[in-house]
């Protein structure tokens, strides 16, 4: 004997249809089945059930106390089920959008590629665009609408931008073993002074090493030259004609001799937060929040 929990959605649709067209006939179209097929299956189930759903009464087909039980519950599940399947649509509408995406550090595009095509084998219907040209601007950007999300190294306090913390990292003064400053243990604002700073693009407010380190203690390097390609910056140290300062993990992708060698700036290092900044008011969009909770959970790693 079928109990109700085993019971198929099929067969409720069945009483539900035939209960309310009031016959075979009328009900077979409704349900895309023969009138053969449709009798046949209202047997089976009375059967498995082992009582009659329904009577024949001049030529009307009228539900039995016990199938009115069952039309009563059958529409309550078939009508949850409605509801369910309509949220769901409304959920996948809402998953689907452009998230325009830029960084102030431009080391941290190298780690964007992989998250990126992770990202559209998980969500193909979030497209990503990388937005390199506002990079000096990021915040600003995000506030005009021009892009989505900024990558930043400072919370911001305007009210109508919303930050997550994504990590901790530290910036190293890389250099050749045979750079005068080598022999230090760590490196202090006015080593700064008579060395060759490459850095990868103006102006020097992007710089965390300039910005965090050497203009709130009033020293400048003694020349600052832009290489905006990270491997000539490094061939350029490579060759002992100056320090570039960036995180370990922007090197990862280049092969480094071992006559480079990684200095903390200052005693404790140079440590820095990177933010993730979005509009407060697009927390309310699906696709947002699933590109924000994939792109917390990859970056924390």
């Amino acid at each position: 004997m079928v109990t109700l929990v085993s019971m198929e959605i099929k067969y409720f649709r069945l009483i539900k249809t035939i209960a309310e067209e009031g016959s075979i006939a009328n009900s077979a179209g409704k349900l895309f089945l023969t009138q053969s097929a449709l009798s046949h299956q209202l047997r089976e189930l009375e059967e498995k059930l082992g009582f009659k759903v329904f009577i024949r009464t001049r030529n009307k087909w009228e539900l039995t106390d016990e199938g009115a039980e069952l039309y009563k519950l059958g529409n309550e599940i078939l009508e949850k089920l409605d509801l369910g399947f309509k949220n769901i649509r409304q959920l996948q509408n809402g998953s689907t959008g452009t998230i325009k995406i830029s960084t102030e550090c431009y080391s941290f595009y190298q780690g964007l590629a992989s998250f990126i095509q992770k990202m559209g084998l998980l969500y193909p219907e979030i497209n990503i665009d990388l937005i390199l040209e506002v990079t000096h601007q990021a915040m600003p950007k995000v506030l005009s609408n021009e892009i989505d999300i900024a990558l930043v190294t400072s919370k911001p306090l305007n009210k109508n931008l919303s930050s997550i913390e994504i990590y901790e990292d530290e910036v190293f003064a890389i250099m050749h073993k045979e750079n005068s400053l080598a022999k230090k243990n760590f490196l202090e604002c006015h080593d700064f002074e008579n060395s060759h700073l490459i850095i990868h693009s103006f102006p020097l407010e992007t710089v965390s090493v300039y910005e965090q380190f050497l203009k709130p203690n009033k020293r400048n390097p003694k020349k600052i030259s832009a290489i905006p390609l990270t491997e000539i910056a490094l061939e350029m140290v490579y060759a002992n004609m100056g320090i570039v300062c960036m995180p370990k993990w922007a090197t990862s992708s280049f092969k480094l001799s071992d006559d480079i060698v990684f200095k903390s700036i200052s005693k404790n290092g140079l440590k820095r937060t990177h933010y993730l900044v979005h509009r407060t008011t697009d927390k309310a969009k699906k696709y947002m929040n699933d590109f924000i909770s994939n792109f917390t959970e990859h970056f924390s790693e």
